[in-house]
């Protein structure tokens, strides 16, 4: 591509949907089935689909999934990117920047102040302001390492499929970690269950009342747990018993948990394969619009200013004074003066910096350390106080 006046960037119409599936199906090299187009057809209208034109041809192209995200306790609107692709003889030709920054600006014109993705490079995407922010734990045990838990009170019922009472459980489970998803009825019934295929079994306590479950599939002699959650112990030793008892059946169970799971902790022998494996990465798309929305710890009034770094979204690099009241509320507004003319504790970082430090994903303290926070002790003690510690996790892959 030589003549970059011949670059367009704009919405995908819908006649070219299926142009822009094919792309994907090409770049990420999986085969496209009738009934994989269907779900995909059905999440279309909770997306944005861009494309970067060349001579009229679709060249270039990423989808902008209207999401909501749970930081710390509250769900956020979130834009996930997802399906950034282009044809071989159209790279290295800087389309997919311009999808990008065209993508932070649709985002922050909807309101989504904050956008994850899953990244093919982190490198690649550190550049325009996304940071690693969430982590998983990779699980093996072997089949003698599987506990032998007493089942508990409750019971095990293999579920029909819906999804109702799985979002009961998820959605008080998901909000107790900052990244997880708020799933929609699209997403449960077009995403996860159709891709999470196999068996679902819930745990009921002994009231009747539903506090846990299990998404799995045993094939070849490996139990793939792809989502295992509980509300507290009792469900917990009840999942886990009934995945035991499938023990004649494999030779080893693999799941991908929390890096704050203490399974291994809990078993006779913790010597387990584990691995820790960085997933998501996270930008703040508007800074003033997300520390407005942004859950500061209660009871923990103060005041500082920011001075934020972020060459791809010019509305965010500026000096914000930020105020948070007992309530953790926080009031922002662009400092009329320069940073040091103002007597409030002082700070200064990038965007990435900032995702980092707000997902919970670092501390203040060790992004001050490693000197990717700037300022005084004082505003680092600050900020560290009304951040509240939040473990990161998200168990969706988009």
């Amino acid at each position: 591509m030589q003549d970059q006046e011949w670059v367009d960037i704009r919405r995908i119409p819908a006649e070219q949907i299926a142009e822009a599936m094919e792309l994907s199906a090409f770049a990420f090299q999986y085969e496209l089935s009738e009934e994989d187009r269907r779900h995909r057809e059905a999440m279309l209208p909770e997306q944005e689909q861009w494309g970067a034109y060349v001579d009229g041809r679709l060249a270039a192209k990423l989808a902008i999934n209207d999401f909501q995200c749970y930081i710390q306790g509250h769900a956020l609107p979130m834009g996930g990117v997802a399906g950034v692709a282009t044809w071989p003889e159209y790279r290295r030709g800087g389309l997919v920047k311009k999808l990008i920054l065209q993508a932070l600006l649709a985002m922050k014109e909807k309101g989504q102040t904050i956008s994850f993705l899953y990244p093919f490079e982190f490198g690649f995407y550190r550049k325009f302001g996304w940071e690693m922010c969430a982590e998983q734990k990779q699980l093996e045990l072997v089949v003698s390492q599987l506990p032998k838990w007493p089942g508990g009170k409750g019971k095990v019922v293999r579920s029909d499929g819906g999804w109702e009472v799985l979002h009961t459980i998820y959605s008080a489970y998901a909000a107790g970690y900052n990244g997880m998803l708020n799933r929609s009825e699209a997403w449960w019934t077009h995403r996860v269950l159709f891709t999470k295929r196999g068996m679902t079994a819930v745990y009921y306590n002994e009231a009747g009342e539903p506090a846990g479950y299990v998404m799995y599939q045993v094939k070849e002699r490996v139990l793939k747990v792809h989502e295992l959650i509980a509300l507290n112990h009792e469900a917990k030793l009840g999942l886990w018993r009934f995945l035991s008892d499938h023990d004649s059946m494999l030779e080893k169970l693999t799941w991908n948990a929390p890096t704050d799971e203490a399974l291994p902790f809990l078993l006779d022998n913790p010597r387990v394969k584990q691995e820790i494996v960085p997933t998501i990465m996270a930008r703040i798309v508007d800074v003033p619009a997300f520390l407005d929305k942004f859950p500061f710890a209660s009871g923990m009034e103060g005041s500082f200013c920011l001075k934020i770094q972020d060459e791809h979204a010019p509305w965010n690099q500026a000096v914000w004074h930020v105020t948070v009241d007992e309530s953790g509320k926080a009031v922002v507004r662009e400092a009329a003066e320069e940073l040091g003319n103002l007597n409030l504790p002082q700070l200064a970082c990038s965007v990435q910096t900032l995702s980092a430090l707000l997902m919970g994903y670092r501390t203040a303290s060790f992004l001050h350390e490693i000197g990717r926070l700037q300022g005084e002790e004082q505003a680092v003690e600050l900020l560290e106080r009304l951040v509240p510690p939040q473990a990161v996790f998200i168990g969706d892959f988009f």
